[in-house]
């Protein structure tokens, strides 16, 4: 999935600012493997097999039999989850529903479930106080329908969400204080409910190994390098193009984990989603043709869920070309003239294809992408682990809700 020097195309490997760039990134990674042996940096320890979750088989056990199950959050809280939901698709036999955002049409979806009572619904919240999630577990709240099947994720302290557990008697699995909501995809935020779509845990973790792995790193080093060199120069849009529906979320959850860790003291990467080859028809020309402002991630993969074929009866000779394809062959046929046309026009893009589509893969992306995110702030001199902006708007919002 990540291979040497993969990273980036149209990039030369010679140029005196990306060579200084390397050097940086190789001592700050140094640092960084030193610092992540120590323990300095606490959320990292999700990322190992070891990790000690705060909830057991037995809690497990106690709701997998729901068919079922309603995930309540926002941003950090939630992007994970989804990630992992859609990425695994049909092979996870649950029905599970996002309530991740202010919006009455998902709560009309989660109104046409049929069988309430075989559901269990898991919010999720570190302050245990985020505005909008105790907005939605307040529009859906039911006595009868909660009692027993409420599960909490949030930190054990004083607060709204834990307040709610107490009076109705719900679970609450704790949202450890060090781990940050946009670095918490491998913690109890994502795991427990990946635990009940039947998921192996332990295989999504492979920190320890990967911090040793001769080609993992040197992936990790130059491309951090090759951003940095890239940023430096205005070229500061992170453009995902997506050949793969399943996905989509994890585009969203890599748009935050930039976003929110690196736009800080008017610097950062501004990362945006393009769905292909949909987009083709609205946004590659702008891509092609417009300014150079933008570096791309292709992002496929190989072993794709269905096998749609084309219709011969709709052939004709000018369309000989289309006769007995599928639909996936045509989008990678898409994907892989779009490659070629940027490396033509020697516009800079890495490749990221998964083969497997297994936990081992997906939690070697997460972990790459964090990592990466942690190494480009150094380079930038920011701290990724806070968003003292955003915090700004939710004291606001509370200011007209009043």
């Amino acid at each position: 999935m990540l291979r040497r020097y993969n990273f980036f195309k149209n990039f030369s490997l010679k140029n005196k600012e990306f060579n200084q760039n390397l050097r940086k990134a190789r001592k700050s990674f140094k640092i960084l493997k030193s610092e992540i042996k120590n323990n300095k940096i606490p959320f990292l320890a999700s990322f190992e097999k070891n990790y000690k979750f705060d909830f057991s088989k037995q809690k497990i056990n106690q709701f997998s039999k729901c068919k079922n199950i309603i995930v309540i959050g926002i941003g950090g809280s939630i992007l994970g989850t989804q990630s992992i939901y859609s990425f695994f698709g049909k092979k996870i036999k649950k029905n599970f529903f996002f309530i991740n955002n202010l919006d009455s049409n998902l709560i009309l979806k989660y109104k046409k479930i049929k069988n309430l009572k075989n559901s269990c619904f898991i919010v999720v919240s570190k302050s245990g106080n985020t505005l909008e999630t105790i907005a939605n577990l307040g529009v859906i709240f039911s006595k009868k329908i909660l009692k027993k099947r409420l599960v909490i994720i949030t930190e054990m302290i004083d607060n709204p969400l834990m307040s709610i557990a107490k009076k109705y008697d719900a679970e609450v699995i704790e949202h450890k204080k060090f781990i940050g909501g946009r670095f918490s995809v491998l913690s109890e935020t994502a795991m427990f409910p990946a635990s009940l779509m039947g998921l192996n845990l332990s295989k999504f973790k492979d920190l320890k190994r990967l911090m040793s792995n001769k080609s993992f790193i040197s992936s990790l080093i130059q491309n951090v390098a090759a951003m940095h060199t890239l940023n430096l120069k205005g070229v500061k849009n992170s453009i995902i193009l997506n050949y793969d529906s399943s996905l989509n979320d994890l585009g969203y959850w890599y748009q935050q984990l930039v976003a929110e860790s690196l736009g800080k003291k008017g610097k950062g990467i501004t990362p945006m989603l393009s769905f292909c080859p949909k987009d083709h028809h609205s946004l590659l020309q702008l891509y092609l043709d417009g300014p150079k402002d933008k570096f791309f991630t292709f992002l496929n993969s190989q072993k794709k869920e269905n096998n749609f074929k084309i219709s011969k009866e709709v052939i004709s000779s000018k369309i000989n070309f289309l006769k007995g394809k599928n639909l996936d062959f045509i989008v990678d046929s898409e994907c892989k003239a779009t490659k070629n046309i940027f490396n033509l026009k020697k516009i800079p893009f890495r490749e990221i294809t998964f083969y497997k589509k297994n936990e081992k893969e997906l939690g070697k992306i997460f972990t790459f992408f964090v990592l990466e995110t942690i190494l480009l702030s150094r380079l930038m001199n920011i701290n990724p682990f806070d968003q003292p902006a955003v915090e700004e708007i939710k004291i606001e919002t509370k200011i007209f809700l009043k």
